[in-house]
């Protein structure tokens, strides 16, 4: 009989929140699943799978036991002893996990004659989830003043941060500080027209001024792929999400840092009324442990090893 082991993991952590329906996949803090195996970098098996080949389950039960915390089961095919050291070391990967600073656009933007947002610049103000909120700011920047911004379906969500009128240099940007956070990572959606920009590069400065190419999936630039109409692999809805959208990407250089920018630049021009969209903007990262938790850690390492 396999045991059962019960563990309560806070919404706060980075993967380990779990689908009722897709009970082998779990949901990330972009609330997009991919297999559990990924933690362990064995994205292509059918099942989740640790390294040594146990197997490993999890399911919701009915209803989180506050709006904070879901109580998660797991069952493993090891003793129970082995099931709890597996979940140990799952649950220590991602305790410090913490949202920094995320973007779901929340907002409508103006509309009807006269209304509509256009100009060079138009920014949503700060952050609406995470810890760092304060000082943070998303914005979308053009040469061309003729350009209009809205807010259309989201991949999932209610909305999204749009634009026409590209020309090659425009982009979208993310600030904020990542201070007392270090593995940093970015994560987020971008669709775009038929006529829109599909060609983007990811940039990130700690100054504001001098940037720095991160590569996405191993390449200096990435595509964005069209969302509705003809040869599109899918379309936007504010009501069902869609993986193939979703860009993720560890950031090394903005560790630790009073003030961070992403800048997603467009590398190619789009017709007037071709659009680019982004959604689900978010940083994540672990919280820096203080000097004294650390030594605190190391202690209680060494009590355990001379119990043993």
């Amino acid at each position: 009989m396999h045991p059962l082991v019960q563990v309560d993991v806070p919404c706060g952590s980075e993967r380990l929140f779990f689908r009722a329906d897709h009970p082998e996949r779990y949901v990330d803090s972009r609330f997009g699943e991919v297999l559990l195996c990924a933690l362990h970098g064995s994205p292509d098996v059918d099942r989740p799978v640790f390294p040594a080949g146990r197997e490993i389950e999890g399911a919701f039960r009915e209803k989180p036991l506050t709006e904070e915390v879901y109580p998660v089961i797991f069952k493993s095919s090891l003793s129970a002893g082995g099931s709890f050291l597996a979940l140990s070391i799952l649950l220590s990967a991602s305790a410090d996990a913490a949202l920094v600073a995320g973007w779901t656009i929340p907002t409508a933007f103006p509309t009807g004659a006269g209304n509509v947002p256009t100009g060079v610049m138009y920014s949503v103000g700060a952050a609406n989830q995470g810890d760092q909120t304060a000082g943070s700011e998303l914005k979308s920047v053009h040469a061309l003043a003729a350009a209009t911004y809205t807010s259309p379906a989201g991949n999932g969500s209610q909305r999204a941060f749009s634009s026409n009128n590209w020309s090659i240099g425009d982009y979208y940007e993310a600030r904020l500080s990542t201070l007392g956070y270090e593995s940093i990572s970015v994560s987020w959606d971008q669709a775009r027209s038929s006529t829109g920009p599909a060609t983007f590069e990811l940039l990130v400065s700690t100054n504001g001024v001098n940037f720095t190419v991160v590569d996405v999936a191993g390449s200096a630039t990435y595509a964005v792929l069209q969302s509705g109409g003809g040869g599109a692999p899918g379309t936007w809805s504010s009501t069902t999400y869609n993986p193939l959208y979703t860009f993720n990407e560890a950031v090394a250089l903005a560790d630790n840092q009073t003030e961070v920018t992403f800048r997603f630049r467009s590398l190619v021009s789009g017709a007037a009324t071709g659009s680019n969209r982004i959604d689900n903007v978010f940083i994540s990262g672990n919280v820096i442990p203080a000097p004294g938790a650390l030594a605190l850690a190391g202690l209680a390492g060494l009590i355990g090893r001379r119990r043993r």
